[in-house]
């Protein structure tokens, strides 16, 4: 499956993407089909199929500190910014491979649809 995972083919380089930080274990960039100005994804460069395949909780840890790295460097994190992990197809995850959405830089509403 991670070969012919979206995902793990940027991480190899074989599709092309806007980095914005990459860390030992995680890359950041921006989505293709923002739902926000600043929407980011970031994910490990790990091949996890989803939130329920996680088994080093730390993985999440560091997805979040990425994320919360990269809102302060699009200028998002003192507004306020969301973040979200879609897990399997009901939630919306569309790619399984681990991701987590960074959205900000306009009026969020409570709760999301």
């Amino acid at each position: 499956m991670a070969d012919q995972c979206v995902f793990c083919r940027i991480v190899r380089r074989e599709i092309v993407t806007n980095i914005l930080l990459e860390t030992e274990e995680c890359i950041a960039f921006r989505d293709t089909n923002p739902q926000a100005p600043v929407h980011v994804l970031v994910i490990p460069k790990e091949h996890v199929s989803s939130l329920d395949a996680v088994t080093d909780a730390a993985l999440v840890g560091r997805l979040g500190l990425v994320a919360a790295e990269v809102a302060r460097r699009t200028g998002v994190a003192e507004s306020g910014y969301r973040t979200v992990i879609n897990t399997n197809a009901a939630a919306g995850q569309t790619v399984f491979h681990i991701h987590l959405h960074l959205l900000g830089g306009r009026q969020f509403g409570w709760p999301p649809g």
